[in-house]
């Protein structure tokens, strides 16, 4: 089963799809409505202090990198993203380097060095504890480089110079190489300017570069989403026309994207942007799906609200956990449907109906024809075991609590029942069984057995959260917290990691 689930998530039928024009509010056309700059083909040089590039926030591993590949008569810089983010006045997570030194080139020069990638080849190198990315600078060599029927580039190791390689970069702020040695940052295509006027615009053709690589698309989204940044008219245009052609990624860049949407501070709004530009579907057709519900909706932006603040307050994310949370409402519909309504459900009222009825549901919802695994068989059995703790702590029965509190995964478990309880999605008793659990976790030995006693003795009816109306919202997105959530987080801490 494993083997068959992906496409579930991030794949649908390689059919020729409408175009749907993006945007869905007035801001976004007034957005667009930027014509089209000339190509810059001779480097503008503007001095880095003035543009805010202070060199003490170039860490040392990426002035080391620099300056061995300089001293050994080669070109480097710090590129991309890094430059940018300074330009920004932001600190950069990632250093990058770009240099005119062949890869093999580049390992012999440092002892912590290793060449990864088929499609570009990259090295790695190892300075303290930092990773620094160096790159070759990449030709314009059409004829080299090899492409599928639908102009998508498959392996690329044409080499170049500095020029060519600019051209070759997906957008005008992410193709500025900045001169250690000499201070000062060079800028082919007007990334600069763009940057002040906090536009994205494509380099060359945006049509013939999204047909190179369709990834470019989401990439842009993820800009418009973190920066906050307009779009250039021909850029959308071309987005339009070409979103299509996701269909044809491999799962697993897709999956590596959907995690790069959701896991870097701007998970809400990436899903703004995603749902705006009417590209939720072409990433992950699951979540389409669900969004396409009041409930569905309000529940993956309390979810994402809640990843948003963990990655603030730098604790680490479960892409088990994350996952399992934007299909749940799916499986919760499922789930609902085998109980209810499936026409051999009889057969099953004589075992453990709840639990037999959500094993189906979540059989299905991660079943497909064919399919390329994208997600690692851990991640799969984190989501399902996730899922599975829900009917089980939702009825809280005496005899089954210590084993559930020795579930590996109760932790994972138990956010996501408080989270549906924080939401209105288990009734009236949901976050008070949800404190008791939390409480139950916490105490020691005597305490739990007094709190197991106590159990014992309640009436049936009371021990169990249940399904409930939910909570009326006129926004798309989560209120503010609300006490309940805030006395329910004082018990148990959030704990995503720990699937």
């Amino acid at each position: 089963m494993i083997k068959k689930f992906i496409k579930n998530l991030f794949s649908t039928s390689k059919v020729d799809a409408p175009i749907v024009a993006a945007g869905s509010r007035e801001a976004k056309k007034k957005q667009i409505a930027r014509a089209k700059k000339p190509i810059v083909h001779k480097a503008h040089s503007y001095p880095a202090k003035q543009h805010g590039i202070n060199p003490k926030h170039i860490p040392e591993s990426a002035r080391m990198v620099a300056q061995t590949l300089t001293d050994a008569g080669f070109e480097a810089y710090v590129v991309g993203g890094a430059v940018r983010d300074l330009m920004l006045g932001h600190i950069p997570k990632d250093f990058d380097v770009a240099t005119n030194a062949r890869p093999e080139q580049v390992l012999k020069l440092f002892r912590r060095a290793r060449i990864i990638g088929r499609r570009f080849r990259i090295v790695h190198v190892m300075h303290k504890r930092d990773l620094i990315e160096v790159t070759t600078f990449r030709g314009d060599n059409a004829d080299d480089v090899d492409t599928d029927e639908h102009g998508r580039v498959l392996r690329d190791n044409v080499y170049g110079g500095i020029e060519s390689d600019a051209k070759r970069r997906d957008m005008t702020i992410n193709a500025l190489y900045y001169d250690v040695k000499r201070q000062v940052v060079l800028d082919y295509h007007g990334g600069v300017p763009d940057l002040r006027d906090h536009m994205l615009r494509i380099i060359g053709d945006p049509a013939i570069r999204f047909r190179e690589d369709p990834v470019r698309m989401l990439r842009v989204l993820r800009f418009i989403a973190k920066l906050d940044f307009e779009v250039e008219a021909h850029t959308l245009d071309a987005m339009n026309e070409c979103k299509d052609l996701l269909r044809n990624i491999p799962s697993a860049r897709l999956f590596d994207e959907t995690l790069k949407f959701f896991t870097t501070g701007h998970a809400g709004a990436s899903m703004d942007v995603l749902q705006d530009y009417d590209f939720t579907e072409f990433l992950m057709p699951v979540l389409h799906e669900v969004m396409g519900t009041d409930r569905g909706a309000d529940w993956v932006y309390a979810v994402l609200e809640q990843t948003d603040e963990r990655v603030s307050e730098d604790k680490s994310l479960s892409p088990g956990f994350l996952f399992a949370s934007l299909m749940w409402i799916k499986v919760e519909e499922r789930w609902a449907f085998y109980q209810q309504q499936h026409p051999c459900w009889a057969f099953y009222q004589q075992q453990h109906p709840s639990i037999v009825a959500l094993d189906m549901a979540m059989n299905e919802v991660v079943r497909t024809d064919d399919g390329e695994v994208v997600l690692t068989k851990r991640f799969t059995a984190d989501m399902r075991d996730i899922w599975s703790l829900q009917p089980r702590l939702e009825k809280r029965l005496p005899r089954q609590v210590p084993k559930l509190l020795e579930h590996p995964r109760f932790r994972a478990g138990y956010d996501f029942f408080l989270l549906r309880a924080q939401m209105g999605h288990l009734g009236e008793a949901g976050l008070d069984v949800a404190n008791w659990w939390g409480m139950m976790y916490a105490a020691n030995g005597a305490q739990r057995a007094q709190m197991l006693e106590e159990l014992r003795n309640m009436p049936k009816a009371d021990n169990a959260a249940g399904e409930g109306a939910p909570k009326k919202r006129r926004r798309r997105k989560p209120k503010s917290k609300s006490n309940a959530k805030n006395e329910a987080n004082t018990v148990v801490d959030s704990n995503m990691e720990n699937t």
